[in-house]
């Protein structure tokens, strides 16, 4: 029944909201980063928050069916603020772990967002940006340690003007804040990009608010990037920062090839999900009130080739009108 899968998602779905963290449950992620040392936040970001996600995808999505429906419209409203806030917040950081950690919270906000449009492009996009997540973010806070190991400190302006002095350091810092953005080319642009997609396919003016969350992404990290790399330092004459050694960068190679390698080649990592996706997108549309809107079987049984651009040639896949879900879950309540 209805009711029950309501108070099934609701139970189910606050504990994994905090976990990922959703808005308004975000509040302990900032404090919990800042405090943890730099192993503790590589592990919270690249794999305790996605259990929060996976928890959504494994329990919520196939068991409460009817009531995922039901609370979409909510999910992406939670999703949205979170992308806006978490860029606003770290936009106006002072603190770099703090940035970072905010960061998170946006970049979550679109995994969650994707997971509830209930087409492919939006399922895989999400989770492969679980995955992408984990990459940039868990890189990103490994930078944040390594230039506090040098200065002792995480204010933005106590980590200025490193341009000069540590080349190697800025080059990746650059590179995997150009990732965490989505730049073309770098892992997260190829989720972010699936998960917009999926996005405007389900309702077109959620798409168009999360665009402006691209763009605060891009503003935070370009002007923490200007104040580290291009500002003036700020530092004292007797602290001095010396470039990354041999066991350091070799820590962060892996993590850039897998930039560049799922920006390149995503299917890959595709392939082995979609299977799943699709399974799981069979048992959604079974849900009561929606099982019989037009071409929704269509939708999540159409078959995926190996040589399917996730990129490109997309919008056939669904015929599913904008507010259709949404509007056909709700009347059931």
């Amino acid at each position: 029944p209805l009711e029950l899968q309501i108070w099934m998602f609701l139970a189910f779905g606050v504990a994994f909201a905090i976990k990922v963290p959703m808005f308004p449950f975000h509040t302990w992620l900032p404090d919990a980063h800042v405090e943890a040392p730099t192993a503790g936040s590589v592990m919270l970001a690249s794999v305790m928050l996605k259990l929060g996600t996976y928890g959504f995808l494994r329990f919520n999505l196939p068991i409460t069916p009817d009531a995922s429906h039901a609370f979409a419209p909510v999910i992406l409203a939670l999703s949205l603020i979170a992308i806006i806030w978490g860029s606003y917040m770290a936009l106006v950081q002072t603190d770099l772990k703090k940035l970072v950690a905010y960061s998170s919270v946006g970049h979550m906000g679109f995994v969650t967002m994707g997971m509830f449009v209930f087409n492919p492009e939006g399922i895989e996009g999400a989770i492969l940006q679980m995955v992408n997540h984990g990459i940039t973010t868990g890189a990103l806070f490994l930078c944040v340690g390594m230039i506090y190991e040098r200065t002792h400190s995480r204010l933005i302006s106590d980590c200025s003007g490193l341009r000069m002095t540590v080349p190697v350091y800025v080059t990746l810092l650059t590179i995997f804040s150009f990732a965490s953005f989505g730049l073309p080319g770098t892992n997260s642009f190829v989720g972010e990009f699936m998960v917009l997609v999926g996005t405007f396919k389900y309702y077109l003016p959620t798409g168009a608010v999360a665009i402006c969350g691209v763009v605060l992404t891009v503003a935070y990290m370009l002007w923490m990037l200007q104040r580290v790399v291009w500002g003036e330092s700020t530092r004292k004459e007797d602290v001095v920062v010396t470039d990354l050694n041999g066991r350091e960068i070799a820590t962060l190679m892996p993590l850039l090839v897998l930039v560049f390698w799922i920006g390149f080649n995503p299917e890959p990592f595709l392939v082995r999900m979609r299977a799943s996706v699709e399974h799981l997108l069979t048992e959604v549309s079974t849900a009561r009130g929606v099982k019989n809107i037009e071409g929704l079987n269509d939708a999540v049984l159409l078959p995926r080739t190996a040589q399917h651009d996730p990129l490109a040639n997309i919008a056939k896949v669904s015929r599913i009108t904008p507010a259709d879900s949404p509007r056909i879950a709700l009347s059931n309540l």
